[in-house]
C-alpha cells in the first residue's frame, strides 16, 4: 500500500508535458475552470496521484461532471474541454 509521503512525492507528465504532483494541482479553492486546469485533474486521476473520489472531494465536484470531463479528454482531447464547445461535442455524440 502506498503511504501519504510516497504519494506526495509522486509525480507524472501532465497534459502540457510538464510534471505534475499534488502541489503544483490547481488550488482546492479553484473557481475558475480553464481547460488546462481540468485537463490537469483528469491527468492527476489518470496518473495516480490522486482517486477519483479525492478529486472530487478537493474541488467540490461531482462526480458526473469529473466523469464528464474524462470523457471529453478521451473523446475529443483537450478541446473536448472548452466551455464553448461542450455543447457542440455532446451533439456529436449523440448523432
Amino acid at each position: 500500500m502506498q503511504t501519504d509521503t510516497t504519494k506526495s512525492q509522486q509525480r507524472i507528465i501532465g497534459p502540457t508535458g510538464e510534471p505534475l504532483t499534488l502541489e503544483t494541482l490547481p488550488p482546492p479553492d479553484t473557481k475558475r475552470w480553464v481547460i488546462r486546469r481540468k485537463a490537469e485533474v483528469v491527468a492527476a486521476v489518470r496518473g495516480g496521484l490522486l482517486s477519483k473520489a479525492e478529486a472530487c472531494e478537493r474541488y467540490s465536484l461531482s462526480t458526473e461532471e469529473f466523469e464528464t470531463w474524462q470523457r471529453l479528454v478521451t473523446a475529443h482531447g483537450l478541446m473536448g474541454l472548452r466551455a464553448t464547445r461542450v455543447n457542440q461535442y455532446r451533439l456529436s455524440r449523440e448523432d
